[in-house]
């Protein structure tokens, strides 16, 4: 009862339905063609925009600095339209306006999450009218919950500015916070991105070489950060924090894939093999980026001794609908490795070790761990720095591919 009060008090007449039947684009009542400005409340009166071009009634692009999201599952049931983003579970709801605005609420039904908006068309993220003071261009050393010593974690920020516009991530050692886009206005900070599985919004106060704001992720959570300009500051080698503990000399897992099939390293697939194990879950949007590099590398070594294989961590509730989510995941970016199921109900970290005894932690998700062709574990790199952080990302896979290639030699 308290989800379904929930849903109805956010969405008002809208339906809590996720799946719904599509209408012909001649009916009235679609999505005008056009850019879209949505604005999320993540807070009292502090707004998350973003950018979405509506190219057809059922087709539309959300822009995140140079990302491009394509979203091609646009539907409609009565009066509300319902966009889904690829892969992720997260979906948008709401009623289409007289004057073609929206009013709806950003749903993730399996965390219990409704985040309302409001989308207008037009092609403004941030306002931008007041001269910026100062250029953000640069690195930033960066400590988030400074003053709390449990949620406290450090990062390092990456910008580009010109005139009032900024683009840019913060990196932190569990991964980056993919394509950040906004504007410093006077001495105002202001970054966004939505992907459909997290809406983050960055805002700070700063000068020539200080940060002082606000992280918010969606409107359940919100945190102090500041930062210092630091152009020689690099986050501690991902490759040394997360290890095999002391006793054991190999990974070893049994999982099932979607078909019902137990799957273990034991495997004749796997031997005499070239291993790639993926912690992962498909609401993660930084496994998602290394889930497309991984795919991508895969159908070009697979036929040298190369395998992946991937464990699943799914928050969703029941077994069925992890595994839809695995298969929708596995069918949108093609990827013919197999992905197991470890565990679903929850992301917790702390759980995720207990399914892997052998690791002193599971510090994030993505997390890869590389086995050679004895079985012996030669590495394990935590975490996944994407296409937004630019030389960082290209970095990574230059050594990615110069590594895999000598264990393939051996």
């Amino acid at each position: 009862m308290r989800y379904l009060f929930i849903c109805l008090l956010a969405i008002g007449v809208v339906s809590c339905k996720n799946d719904s039947k599509l209408v012909s684009n001649n009916e009235a009542n679609t999505l005008t063609k056009g850019t879209y400005r949505i604005s999320l409340d993540v807070a009292e009166n502090v707004q998350l925009p973003f950018i979405m071009e509506v190219l057809t009634p059922n087709t539309a692009k959300i822009y995140n600095a140079d990302e491009e999201i394509v979203v091609d599952e646009i539907s409609y049931e009565n009066d509300s339209v319902y966009i889904k983003t690829p892969v992720f579970q997260g979906y948008m709801v709401a009623k289409i306006l007289d004057d073609q605005s929206l009013n709806g609420t950003f749903v993730k039904a399996d965390l219990n999450r409704f985040v309302p908006f409001r989308a207008m068309l037009s092609e403004t993220r941030f306002p931008d009218e007041v001269k910026a003071q100062f250029d953000v261009t640069g690195n930033w050393e960066t400590v988030f919950s400074p003053n709390s010593e449990a949620d406290r974690y450090i990062a390092k920020g990456s910008f580009k500015q010109k005139g009032n516009t900024v683009t840019g991530t913060f990196e932190t050692t569990t991964g980056d916070y993919r394509f950040l886009e906004g504007v410093v206005t006077g001495n105002e900070l202001k970054l966004s991105t939505f992907d459909g599985a997290h809406a983050f919004l960055f805002t700070a106060t700063v000068t020539d070489s200080t940060m002082t704001g606000i992280f918010y992720s969606g409107n359940h959570w919100q945190e102090p950060f500041v930062a210092k300009r630091n152009a020689n500051y690099e986050l501690p080698d991902a490759e040394g924090l997360t290890y095999l503990k002391e006793g054991f000399d190999k990974v070893s897992f049994s999982f099932s894939d979607a078909a019902g099939n137990t799957v273990s390293l034991e495997d004749d697939r796997f031997k005499d093999k070239v291993v790639l194990v993926q912690i992962m879950g498909t609401w993660c949007p930084n496994c998602l980026d290394e889930s497309k590099y991984f795919t991508d590398f895969y159908k070009q070594h697979k036929d040298k001794g190369l395998e992946i294989v991937a464990l699943a961590f799914e928050y969703v509730k029941t077994e069925e609908k992890a595994f839809r989510n695995i298969n929708r995941l596995k069918d949108r970016l093609d990827i013919d490795y197999p992905i197991l199921l470890a565990q679903y109900g929850t992301s917790s970290k702390s759980k995720a070790q207990e399914k892997l005894p052998m690791l002193n932690h599971v510090l994030s998700y993505p997390t890869t761990i590389f086995i050679d062709k004895k079985g012996e574990v030669r590495k394990i790199h935590t975490g996944f720095n994407g296409p937004a952080t630019g030389e960082k990302y290209t970095q990574f896979t230059s050594e990615f591919e110069g590594f895999v290639g000598e264990l393939l030699a051996e």
